[in-house]
């Protein structure tokens, strides 16, 4: 492994400490009843953790439901692991140090040992294999999950390999971290869906680098484990006085809804994820927001107890993704923004950090992009001179970002939409670009006798750019209003067959930000 003191070991000593650390690991029976619903909230959705520490026999629950109700027969994998493998050695001697990469970004919050920082950068110690963790609460990850996989991306790029964890099990109870409620319990095809969904923005943003990557699903190695062998395996090793002291735990047991056992049990299931996977693929850091620092070492503590090792692995937290006001910077008007552009497109994504105001810009830029430092702080500089041009700093951010998360043709894509739908723009607007626009901005349906022919005062209001037609006229005489980007000064311009684009449509515009598309029907 990779504590310090075996940094002077050869390649083969290294190997037989491993394999005798590895001898420890406790062995998981394998069996066709699991114990997932033992966890679920299927079984126990009114099991509150109060009420159990209340008991005066702790075998009560027991007796009241029987050992064969709790098990429920085992489905196959929801999907195999996606390994990419490079060798491990070949870039050790020239591994930037990662910990102090984060550092001098924002991007670090607590690590669980200083060794950490000698171990990611040693040459004699072989890459890392770092993991982040995603429930499959949704069908894409959001902005709030950018952060976990830029620092897993940062890991590649120093040499390391990085590990996507998506909680197929673990989703099924739901992590009571930062929430207030029991989060909604989700059926067996919505977490299909949900699952493949994240598995294909991993692969596509961490595929695209030379590094390695791995992803796996929980729920291959949780199916097949049994309440007895959860209870023997993992339940003995852990405190509940410590698990109590939980942060998360605390508050939801001074609210008035409390906790239940299930989602009391959650910081063990994703504990002993990391367990499982040093045990089984030498994954030796896990990585994740500033919140799952309990769930974190709560896994390197079962690490400790269970493998009999110190110095085996390794937690690192990063601050979360906040606005200067201290609020949560990942919420739109309309909701969170995604990273899929199914459920978002890349031209919302784009806008949404080009319009990030100018005391974020640079932060952000330091976390959320892969910029240097020193290409940092010259952006910053700019932003001080005369003259500088408004939003410029912005752009590169929203370039940065998009590109990262959507690639080349989608940063292409929100670039495109954007330049086409600025007023004055001299990009021609043709049918299949207006649709695709369409698809962000406000959009009415008009008959074609109430649009050609039609002074642009009466269809601006019909289209609801406008309240009232004295509001459409003073923004004309201020020179406010666009037709298909061009300035429209006359206010008694009516629309003629010409301005209806390829006969099906046009886009009116007031000001910068608000337009309407007008399909005629």
């Amino acid at each position: 492994m990779i504590s310090k003191s075996s940094t002077s070991f050869s390649t083969e000593e290294r190997s037989r400490q491993y394999s005798k650390l590895m001898a420890y690991a406790t062995g998981v029976t394998l069996a066709s009843r699991t114990i997932f619903p033992f966890c679920s909230r299927t079984l126990l959705p009114r099991l509150r953790v109060v009420s159990m520490l209340e008991s005066s026999s702790p075998s009560t629950f027991f007796k009241r439901v029987q050992v064969h109700q709790l098990f429920s027969t085992s489905t196959a994998p929801l999907f195999s692991s996606v390994k990419c493998s490079t060798s491990s050695l070949e870039t050790a001697a020239s591994r930037p140090n990662v910990v102090t990469i984060l550092e001098e970004r924002g991007l670090l919050e607590s690590i669980t040992s200083e060794n950490l920082r000698s171990a990611c950068s040693d040459p004699n110690v072989a890459p890392l294999k770092v993991y982040c963790g995603f429930d499959p609460t949704a069908e894409s990850l959001h902005l709030g999950n950018l952060l976990g996989i830029i620092v897993l991306s940062w890991f590649q790029r120093c040499g390391h390999q990085a590990v996507g964890l998506i909680g197929g099990a673990t989703g099924r109870v739901g992590d009571p971290s930062g929430k207030s409620l029991e989060r909604p319990e989700l059926d067996a095809l919505t977490l299909e869906k949900n699952i493949a969904g994240i598995k294909n923005i991993l692969v596509k943003i961490l595929g695209g680098n030379a590094s390695s990557y791995v992803i796996f699903n929980n729920y291959d190695w949780w199916k097949d484990m049994t309440m007895l062998d959860f209870l023997k395996n993992v339940g003995r090793f852990a405190r509940v006085g410590p698990m109590m002291a939980k942060e998360s735990v605390k508050k939801r047991l001074e609210s008035e809804q409390g906790m239940s056992y299930t989602e009391f049990s959650y910081q063990l299931l994703q504990g002993y994820d990391f367990v499982h996977l040093l045990d089984k693929e030498g994954v030796n850091v896990q990585i994740g927001g500033s919140d799952q620092w309990g769930n974190i070492t709560a896994g390197t503590d079962l690490i400790r107890k269970i493998l009999q090792t110190e110095e085996a692995a390794y937690g690192l937290t990063f601050p979360l993704l906040l606005k200067n006001d201290g609020t949560k910077f990942g919420k739109s008007e309309d909701g969170a923004i995604w990273l899929s552009p199914s459920m978002l497109s890349p031209y919302k994504f784009y806008q949404y950090f080009f319009s990030v105001p100018d005391v974020d810009v640079i932060r952000f830029l330091k976390t959320l992009t892969f910029l240097s430092l020193d290409e940092i702080k010259t952006l910053e500089d700019e932003m001080r001179k005369p003259g500088y041009v408004p939003n410029t700093v912005q752009m590169k951010l929203a370039e940065e970002v998009t590109r990262f998360v959507h690639g080349e043709e989608g940063l292409k894509e929100a670039m495109k939409a954007t330049e086409a739908l600025r007023p004055g723009a001299e990009t021609k607007l043709d049918w299949n670009l207006i649709e695709r626009i369409a698809e962000d901005i406000p959009t009415c349906s008009l008959p074609v006798d109430r649009v050609a022919g039609v002074s642009i005062v009466d269809v601006s209001v019909s289209a609801g750019l406008f309240e009232s037609k004295s509001a459409a006229r003073r923004m004309l005489k201020q020179g406010g209003v666009y037709m298909n980007n061009e300035r429209v000064d006359d206010e008694n311009k009516r629309v003629e067959e010409g301005d209806i684009v390829e006969g099906k449509g046009l886009v009116l515009s007031s000001g910068k930000k608000n337009k309407v598309v007008i399909r005629i029907s």
